[in-house]
């Protein structure tokens, strides 16, 4: 069940608001520091003005003492406030980052609806590239504010020494801020679309990596080749587009910038040569008018560095914003409950109605497919209760009634193509590191000889989604993690299909051992399976058309014994 938090509408916007408030005292401390190093670079043109001043004026070596020791203060305070100013808001960036993109992840483990239309390579782009953009706005606003400071700084000093350099670098400045705004919003369009293309072509490709064996098989790998070169293109001519945009943006920033420095540059020669400024503060216009244009190209960059940052936060909404499969009730199942399917219409079923007791091995043999996988979705709770009519109960209450984590800590649903992960055999049977019913699991799931082939063991290395082995020992994997589970109900759909015919007989011995007493449901037409449950239920027509024993149904049913037979 998903948090309140998580739940509730979070546009762009939101996400970026609840960033800067959990970031408040980082910042605040960060932007204190930062608008330290600003205002002591801002002071150095400054002091060199005054030291010109008063060597000419005074022309004694304590003066110039006092001046080198004021230097070294600045510089100190420069170099200090810099390192421990960065240092604050790096770390609040990263952990921020680190916090959207674990609440992205856990939003994308949970079953969400399917109208936002992503896929796992577009979710995996937006909790990394897009959780770490947003996580920018840590330090994008004390950055600015420093900036700010800085330029203030120099404004008012300037001011001092005529208002009319003061008030210039101010005119200045806003002129720069409007300009660059239009240009920012231009930015903030093109890296949404941008983001959006890398996050499609990211996944065609995990899409083509599933599936690459298959492609393979029936020559398929060129055409897909094709297809996903034509959605890097369009990734690719939007990048450049980007680029493009950001080139214009850069370079009108130092364009305007410099123009600035300029105008106050030969202003305050103009002041100085007409005596209305002395040379001491002609020193400190130059140098003040050489400096500004750092906080200013900083100041400037900063709103489309805000674009940027809300554009990923209103990608990572699309995930944090999307509605459970199901609005999660208060309940929890009773341990060791029945499963009771009553009239159930979705798709393929109809009407579909059994109950299987608590600690019943149950096999559903379907003679169509899609029925069975309708039916390992229902159970899965990848559909919600509201899509389709009837209802299911797990120890007497509802599914509706449950919240999703209650019903899979109580039963878990084994897909045909479970996932295998990067790590070792022992980290994707046991995920969480308990060690509990490991061992018990690989002997039933006859992973054994896998565990013995290899030196390590359990601790033998698995690539990402098992590419170093086989089919059958990938479908062993995955049904080792299910079993070592040891949930209260187990449905296994199609968990022997890629293994010959004796591991068969010997996996439907190890699960019927292993599972006695708990429920257990499979999905299947394997002959060994079906053999080791207690009774056989055929799906048929969307409906239950008949049940028996195994052997039974092979004696008494032409059609049953034409489905299954191998």
């Amino acid at each position: 069940m998903k948090t309140a938090d998580t739940q509730r509408p979070r546009p762009g916007s939101d996400i970026l608001r609840t960033a800067l408030r959990r970031n408040v005292r980082a910042m605040a401390s960060g932007t204190v520091l930062m608008g330290l190093y600003q205002a002591g670079e801002t002071a150095f043109p400054i002091a060199l003005g005054l030291i010109v001043e008063h060597t000419m004026r005074d022309r004694s070596l304590g003066a110039l003492g006092l001046s080198i020791a004021a230097l070294a203060v600045i510089i100190t305070t420069v170099s200090l406030s810099w390192r421990f100013g960065m240092r604050v808001l790096q770390k609040a960036n990263t952990t921020e980052a680190h916090r959207w993109r674990v609440k992205v992840a856990a939003c994308g483990l949970q079953p969400v609806a399917r109208d936002t239309d992503l896929k796992s390579g577009e979710v995996l782009t937006i909790a990394t590239e897009d959780a770490d953009q947003t996580a920018d706005i840590i330090e994008v606003v004390p950055l600015l504010v420093s900036s700010l400071v800085a330029v203030l700084v120099a404004a008012v000093a300037l001011g001092l020494a005529d208002i009319r350099l003061g008030l210039l670098v101010l005119v200045g400045t806003v002129a720069i801020l409007s300009i660059l705004s239009v240009l920012s919003k231009r930015i903030g369009t093109s890296t949404r679309e941008q983001q959006a293309r890398v996050a499609r072509a990211g996944a065609k490709v995990a899409d083509l990596i599933t599936g690459l064996r298959p492609l393979h098989g029936f020559g398929g790998n060129h055409a897909a080749f094709r297809s996903y070169r034509k959605v890097s293109t369009e990734a690719k001519h939007q990048a450049i587009t980007v680029a493009k945009v950001n080139g214009a943006y850069a370079g009108a920033a130092l364009a305007l910038n410099a123009i600035l420095a300029g105008a106050v540059t030969l202003t305050a020669g103009w002041l100085a040569f007409h005596d209305l400024i002395n040379i001491g503060e002609l020193v400190m216009a130059v140098g003040l008018a050489q400096f500004i244009m750092e906080p200013l190209k900083l100041f400037s960059e900063m709103p489309k560095y805000i674009m940027i940052a809300r554009a990923s936060a209103e990608r990572m909404a699309l995930v944090l914003t999307a509605p459970p499969v199901m609005n999660p009730g208060p309940e929890r199942p009773a341990e060791g409950g029945d499963l009771e399917i009553d009239r159930v219409r979705y798709g393929e079923l109809r009407n579909l109605e059994f109950k299987v007791s608590a600690g019943e091995f149950v096999a559903i043999a379907a003679y169509q497919p899609r029925a069975a996988a309708e039916l390992a979705s229902i159970l899965a709770v990848k559909v919600p209760p509201d899509a389709y009519e009837g209802a299911v109960r797990i120890g007497g209450r509802e599914l509706a009634e449950l919240s999703v984590e209650a019903v899979r800590e109580h039963m878990l649903v084994n897909p045909y193509d479970g996932e295998i992960f990067a790590g070792t055999l022992r980290t994707n049977i046991d995920p969480s590191g308990t060690g509990r019913m490991v061992h018990e699991a690989v002997e039933a799931s006859m992973l054994t000889d896998v565990v013995a082939l290899h030196r390590e063991g359990l601790d033998y290395g698995v690539r990402d989604r098992g590419a170093n082995l086989s089919g059958g020992q990938r479908q062993r994997l995955s049904l080792a993690r299910a079993l070592a589970a040891d949930t209260d109900v187990l449905v296994l759909h199609d968990p022997t299909t890629a293994v010959d015919a004796v591991t068969e007989q010997l996996v439907a011995r190890g699960v019927a051992k292993l599972r006695r007493g708990r429920t257990t449901i499979v999905i299947t037409s394997s002959p060994a399976l079906l053999d080791a449950a207690d009774r056989v239920l055929v799906l048929d027509g969307g409906v239950i058309a008949v049940e028996d024993t195994h052997r039974n149904l092979l004696a008494t049913d032409e059609d049953y014994c034409a489905a299954v037979a191998r």
